[in-house]
């Protein structure tokens, strides 16, 4: 077992599939440092949310994990290379990355760092981009969220 994970992610919005992931992190690491990239980002259509809202809506999806998670905001930078060694300095340190991002894999490997797959929770459902089309179009989306989440999107 791992002692400290990183999972990066940009949680536009947070979903079932990133609750899977996050679960299966902390199957395998003590502790897991949920990273919200892109944090500077928010009002588009690919980033509508501010990075304060990404971290309410983990906070009230994670529930009874929030105790073993860190959740930090990481503003992209435009040098990927460097990209790794931005994000270690403004975590805690971590023995593992896991993601499904291929470029993100890519550049965690080459810096370094373990890098582990996650396995997919119907990957064309649960994606950020399939529930902000179905938003956008007025679709239901609901039942791709955890339920905190979707009682939270539709306040605000």
């Amino acid at each position: 077992m791992y002692q400290r994970a990183l999972y990066p992610g940009r949680f536009q919005p947070v979903h079932k599939g990133h609750l899977h992931a996050i679960k299966y992190a902390l199957s395998k690491a003590r502790e897991l440092i949920i990273a919200v990239t892109a944090s500077q980002f928010c009002y588009t259509p690919e980033d509508p949310f501010t990075a304060g809202e990404r971290i309410y809506m983990l906070r009230l999806a994670i529930g009874d994990l929030y105790d073993k998670c860190y959740i930090v905001p990481i503003p992209n930078i435009t040098n990927n290379r460097l990209w790794p060694h931005h994000v270690a300095c403004l975590v805690p340190e971590f023995d593992v990355v896991f993601t499904n991002n291929d470029l993100v894999r890519l550049l965690f490997e080459s810096a370094g760092y373990k890098v582990e797959n996650i396995p997919w929770l119907d990957k064309n459902t649960y994606s950020g981009r399939n529930i902000r089309v179905l938003m956008a179009e007025g679709k239901a989306w609901e039942e791709l969220v955890p339920r905190p989440v979707a009682e939270y999107l539709a306040k605000i």
